[in-house]
């Protein structure tokens, strides 16, 4: 309008006559036409005033132009109008009924929605510490007037926390489900928006759409996504996201709804340390990798609505499982039905005895899948889950933890370790003691766990030690190389210490080997601050720190203990030091019994005798690995001369040729000429002094 006003003053300013100007009807309409709102109007319309002021002479080709022109204006005005509709009726679709507890649309059209959870406390096995913490924690959700009569607010949130597979996301949708209220369970990507502010809208609706269904219990998995540091956040958006997530929950604390917050996540330490204070998330759970009595009630859980023979053993199932979690204890089950199937093929095939058991269940299997007819009921019959089944799944099936930078337990046992008696009663006492008889330590006050370091030349048995008592406890294993923990940047090699002890405190009890402790913990010296102090300190730290290290228990092996920090060996942390050296006559006697497996294994000579051959002088001073080698040497001396194919040549599948290989004088004698002791005299005299030293 202010447009063509304008106009209208241009063309009158422009009449030389200073008459008024007199304008004919059909004019006057265009004017009124021009006076129309905005959506209507003619811009480019204008008025031609006759230079005399009596009539305004306005040319046939101008009115059909501005005819024209207004039909065009009217069908966009029309046009406008239906759209303006049309967005009303879409706006209307995106309201929310705010009784309408079931689905809730944001305005970007995104739906959360409440379940029922099927799984109860029940379900949950082998975490009943964490039962009986939520047991306490849950008690507003059923009886809010108890909060209400001592005038405090209950708790609002529980973070759950552990290594992956442990169950968390499975208990946070039992606390539901034991409860009976709706769960409305939300992944951290699922509030992530890609258009700036809708990630915080989407927080405040999920939050004021749990409130409006109070009782419920909002689940938050891997909450880490939208609750990283903000120090380390490189988006602002990312740090928006955090400071919402928190006004959230501290509004929660204003009222008096019952709405329980629950966040899951495998790495606490990125969270945000606002978001851990108290009043948002209270609690802190944790969740760690279960141990053998766990594990058989996981295996009674997960095996309830399997077809179980009548002889599985889940005790022994869960004494060979080690570091497997619920997760991978599941996968095992599966894993052992699918042997079943496998068995129950191989049953009902007979012609195939002479190929080798892989070859004739693979091609049971692959005959099967290419037959289509139905299973009988016969093979339905005979399909039950026996403990040989769980065996042969455990060859197969890989721990999550293993996956993760676990060792798992060695194939190394005390049958496998000669000599060294007063070593391995010494670990026992140690390491063995307070597994087994708990309370018996307890009850002296011997709370903290023992660390033990072995020192001796190389080559005496300081590492199959350490494999052997960790397969005899039957506990979680964690073996570090030294020197992998160091890095060339700076604090990297702190954080791998402390991820390393974090790991062994979530998987509790656990043995956490180092080897080569020299590399890792050298002594330090005043002028020194570099990497190595750091690294030094760190390790002081979580040995004998604020942290407490309850059933974690420290193993290391060194064959330089005079370099390491004589702060590790002080009482409390590495207090107890074990010399591993040179073995004895006798102890060489054992040790060749070992490794010979009394004979059998390599098949000795009649005249070969393992007493005389343990006291020959040609033996002094060898170590248990030169005596592995003597013996590898003489069976290697021994094919040389059985075998007169050559190597080129593919050997007969039987084995039947090769039993009467055995062992003789001349066998050992010439292994003699090729293996010699590993450790000179002169070490062998330091290593004497050593020990002297070391074990007063």
């Amino acid at each position: 309008m202010n447009n063509s006003l304008h106009a209208i003053y241009n063309n009158v300013s422009l009449v030389k006559s200073p008459k008024p100007p007199s304008l004919s009807p059909q004019n006057y309409e265009q004017i009124n036409q021009s006076l129309l709102p905005d959506d209507t109007k003619d811009e480019n319309l204008t008025i031609n005033q006759d230079s005399a002021g009596s009539n305004a002479n306005v040319t046939q080709h101008n009115l059909v132009t501005n005819e024209d022109r207004l039909k065009e204006n009217k069908k966009k005005l029309r046009r406008k109008r239906s759209k303006m509709e049309q967005n009303k009726k879409n706006l209307k679709k995106l309201k929310t009924d705010p009784n309408d507890s079931d689905d809730f649309h944001s305005p970007n059209k995104k739906k959360f929605s409440f379940i029922d959870s099927q799984v109860s406390f029940v379900d949950v096995a082998g975490n009943q510490d964490a039962l009986n913490e939520l047991a306490r924690l849950l008690l507003h959700m059923c009886h809010p007037e108890v909060y209400s009569a001592l005038g405090v607010s209950p708790p609002r949130g529980i973070l759950l926390h552990g290594p992956p597979g442990c169950g968390k996301t499975l208990l946070g949708n039992a606390i539901a489900g034991q409860l009976g209220i709706p769960l409305l369970r939300l992944v951290g990507p699922e509030l992530i928006g890609g258009v700036s502010g809708e990630s915080e809208q989407r927080i405040r609706d999920v939050f004021e759409i749990a409130q409006q269904t109070a009782p419920c219990v909002l689940f938050l998995d891997e909450v880490d996504v939208i609750a990283q540091r903000r120090e380390n956040s490189s988006k602002d958006m990312e740090r928006r996201v955090v400071a919402q997530l928190l006004s959230c929950l501290d509004d929660f604390n204003k009222d008096s709804q019952q709405v329980l917050v629950v966040g899951a996540t495998n790495r606490p330490e990125v969270l945000d340390p606002a978001l851990r204070r108290s009043g948002r998330f209270d609690r802190e759970i944790m969740l760690g990798i279960p141990d053998e009595s766990a594990r058989e009630k996981i295996l009674k859980v997960l095996s309830q609505k399997m077809k179980l023979s009548d002889d599985v053993n889940f005790g022994l199932i869960a004494r060979l499982t080690p570091g497997f979690v619920g997760a991978d204890i599941l996968s095992l089950c599966r894993e052992a039905a699918m042997q079943t199937v496998a068995r129950v093929l191989n049953i009902n095939k007979t012609n195939t005895e002479i190929v080798s058991l892989f070859i004739k269940k693979s091609n049971i299997l692959l005959d099967w899948l290419s037959n289509r007819s139905p299973v009988t009921d016969e093979q339905l019959e005979l399909m039950a889950i026996e403990t040989s089944d769980f065996e042969e799944a455990l060859c197969v099936v890989q721990p999550s933890s293993k996956r993760e930078g676990f060792a798992t337990v060695p194939d190394v046992t005390w049958d496998d370790v000669g000599a060294l008696t007063d070593v391995r009663e010494e670990l026992s006492i140690a390491i063995l003691g307070p597994v087994r008889n708990p309370m018996a330590f307890a009850s002296l006050g011997l709370s903290r766990a023992s660390g033990v370091l072995l020192a001796g030349p190389p080559g005496c048995g300081k590492t199959l030690l350490a494999k052997a008592i960790a397969n005899e406890s039957g506990i979680n294993f964690i073996s570090v190389k030294g020197p992998e923990l160091l890095n060339m940047y700076v604090g990297e090699s702190e954080r791998a210490v402390r991820q390393c002890f974090e790991r062994a405190r979530n998987s509790a009890p656990c043995v956490v080997f180092f080897d080569e402790l020299d590399s890792l913990c050298p002594r330090r010296t005043s002028a020194e601050s570099g990497a190595s102090a750091r690294v030094v300190n760190q390790m002081l730290t979580e040995l004998d720190g604020l942290e407490s290290r309850k059933q974690v228990f420290v193993v290391a092996a060194t064959n330089r203990p005079d370099i390491i920090d004589p702060a590790i060996l002080r009482p409390g942390r590495l207090d107890k030091v074990l010399y591993v050296g040179i073995p004895t006559t006798e102890d060489r006697i054992q040790i060749l019994r070992t490794i010979t497996k009394n004979g059998k294994k390599p098949l000795l000579d009649e005249a070969v005798c393992l007493s005389n051959l343990g006291a020959d002088d040609r033996c002094s001073g060898f170590t248990g690995a030169d005596l592995s080698a003597l013996m590898r040497e003489a069976s290697l001396d021994a094919i040389r001369g059985s075998v007169n194919h050559g190597w080129n040549v593919v050997l007969p599948q039987s084995d039947n040729n090769f039993h009467s290989i055995k062992i003789t004088l001349v066998n050992i004698n010439a292994a003699f000429k090729k293996v010699k002791p590993s450790v000179s005299e002169q070490d062998r005299l330091l290593y004497e002094e050593m020990k002297r030293k070391f074990t007063k």
